[in-house]
């Protein structure tokens, strides 16, 4: 035989840190749909058991982490006899070390360590846990400067304005990001409108299927005000060139205006497999066409200013973002305690700007020399919005 003979690429080892969840499941539908381009080496979730077992008997990975350690001998005596378990939160950045690509699909600052697990690897992080790059900016780029790290962004806003700045050749060119948002299930209500809303209709999202705590980050329009810090860390475009637009439709993703008047968007229909698949893939793209248009039904694109005065949150991202230091980490801290305690029947919706605003009212900016800075500034915040809430807390 002559000739050269045609090499069969490597699969793309991906290892994904929550599973479990809403972008850990989307994640292995886009695996499922390209079995031969990628294959999953590590899975891990804190304590969904059940559903850790079914993913790793479908997909074979090498080893599985548990972050709840109780659930270890349970987890470990369902699994295939060759797969490796790991325990706590070790056991989940252990994960982050490992494949091609890691997913960090962790909710809340939590998925901090993976985040820097990885990043600190040299790995590929395809990033879906906003809150970890915007709380611990600081030390977040630091690890990025590792040889062979890269952030790719699975938020889908970001995940469009990745696409688009490929457009261009320098940031010297960008003369705008517009970040668009859907509004959320409370777009064009006012205050008054908004006294007594509840947990069902903060989680009723009207194009999105996305996990509790980022569906109310959206009805608060929190959601978009970290993301306009996330942009601002992933892009390094200051924040007098960024702009949140209303765009009910969830098709045009963002858009980047470039200074010669050019604008390049990204639109396809709200499918969260779309961008991550193109964090797997990148810099290649699927061959599976998740949120493809049908343009003979697409009838109409809207567009509106967000009400900045119903939805105070957006501003309050905005302000701790341009504060910088510490100040996103207690903006975030604080999001999260009030979120959790709406969840839980402790406050009223309304209530959630006002706390996170007196926790960011009360931030103490201090050095940062590494995470355990960060970890700290978190767990001041947190006791501060504990006490907000308290003060706030509904009538048992």
């Amino acid at each position: 035989m002559t000739g050269r003979q045609e090499r069969t690429p490597r699969p793309v080892a991906v290892s994904i840190v929550g599973s479990t969840g809403s972008i850990g499941t989307q994640a292995l539908d886009v695996v499922s749909s390209e079995p031969d381009r990628f294959q999953v080496i590590a899975l891990g979730a804190w304590r969904s058991v059940e559903l850790l077992v079914a993913q790793a008997r479908r997909f074979r990975p090498r080893v599985v982490a548990i972050g709840d350690a109780s659930f270890a001998r349970e987890l470990a005596g369902a699994l295939p006899p060759d797969t490796e378990v790991l325990t706590g939160i070790d056991g989940l950045i252990a994960i982050a070390r490992e494949g091609d690509v890691v997913v960090n699909a962790v909710v809340g600052f939590a998925g901090l360590p993976v985040t820097l697990a990885a990043l600190e690897s040299g790995r590929r992080l395809a990033l879906a846990n906003k809150e970890s790059l915007i709380a611990g900016a600081p030390v977040v780029q630091r690890a990025r400067r590792t040889p062979g790290a890269e952030i790719i962004p699975v938020d889908s806003e970001h995940c469009a304005l990745h696409q688009c700045l490929r457009a261009g050749r320098s940031p010297d060119e960008v003369a705008r990001l517009v970040l668009t948002a859907s509004g959320g299930p409370f777009r064009g209500r006012t205050r008054a409108e908004l006294q007594g809303v509840t947990v069902d209709e903060a989680l009723a999202h009207p194009t999105w299927r996305m996990g509790r705590k980022i569906t109310v980050d959206s009805s608060t329009l929190m959601n978009k005000g970290l993301e306009v810090i996330e942009a601002h860390e992933l892009f390094g475009i200051d924040y007098d060139r960024m702009a949140v637009i209303i765009h009910p439709q969830s098709v045009v993703h963002s858009m980047v205006e470039f200074g010669d008047g050019a604008t390049v968007a990204q639109l396809s229909l709200p499918d969260m497999r779309l961008p991550i698949g193109y964090a797997l893939a990148y810099p290649d793209r699927l061959q599976h066409p998740f949120g493809a248009i049908d343009w003979g039904s697409l009838s109409r694109l809207d567009f509106e200013q967000p009400d900045r005065g119903v939805f105070s949150c957006l501003d309050l991202a905005e302000q701790a973002g341009r504060t910088g230091g510490l100040a996103p980490a207690w903006l975030n801290a604080g999001n999260e305690v009030a979120v959790a305690a709406f969840l839980e029947g402790r406050v009223g919706w309304g209530a959630i700007a006002a706390v996170v605003a007196e926790t960011v009212d009360a931030c103490e900016q201090t050095p940062v020399a590494n995470a355990g800075d960060v970890i700290e500034a978190d767990r001041r915040a947190r006791e501060r919005a504990e006490q907000a809430v308290r003060r706030r807390g509904l009538a048992a």
